[in-house]
């Protein structure tokens, strides 16, 4: 995982207990005092999302333990690995992406963030620049070439 990675489960790990941990016991709580739990939805629907956030509180704080954190800037090398950026021309559509390939919980296409488990980081790992590689993606067969590796 990058550093950004971590810090970002960190940050998510501090929020679900000190923000939703006590905002969903006081909605139970709240329940509680409209009598009869049995019937109480509220109270029900209170309790399903304490166990949903406490499982991915649990989740989190076993991928912090877990984790590995790899700086990009500290690698290199001609092929494409974890943290490497990559600038990939896809010749089918004439059109270029930069990715930095990330761990699944990093991962935000919109920012340029491909995860590494996805297909196309899949396919991308161990390719050197000027490399060319056909890609099945759910479009169709393109045709890809590494134009560029970077470790930042």
């Amino acid at each position: 995982m990058t550093p950004q990675g971590y810090q970002k489960l960190q940050e998510e790990l501090k929020r679900m207990k000190a923000e939703d941990r006590p905002r969903i016991i006081q909605a139970i709580e709240e329940a509680r005092g409209h009598g009869d739990l049995s019937e109480n939805a509220e109270y029900d629907a209170a309790k399903e999302a304490q166990g949903h956030l406490d499982q991915r509180i649990k989740e989190v704080e076993d991928k912090l333990a877990r984790a590995q954190i790899i700086k990009p800037s500290e690698l290199g090398g001609d092929k494409v690995i974890f943290g490497a950026t990559v600038v990939v021309n896809d010749l089918t559509r004439e059109k270029h992406m930069t990715y930095q390939l990330v761990g699944e919980d990093e991962s935000d296409l919109a920012k340029g963030r491909l995860s590494i488990s996805s297909p196309l980081g899949r396919a991308l790992v161990g390719k050197i620049k000027g490399e060319v590689f056909l890609f099945n993606s759910p479009a169709g067969e393109r045709e890809l070439e590494v134009e560029e590796i970077r470790f930042e």
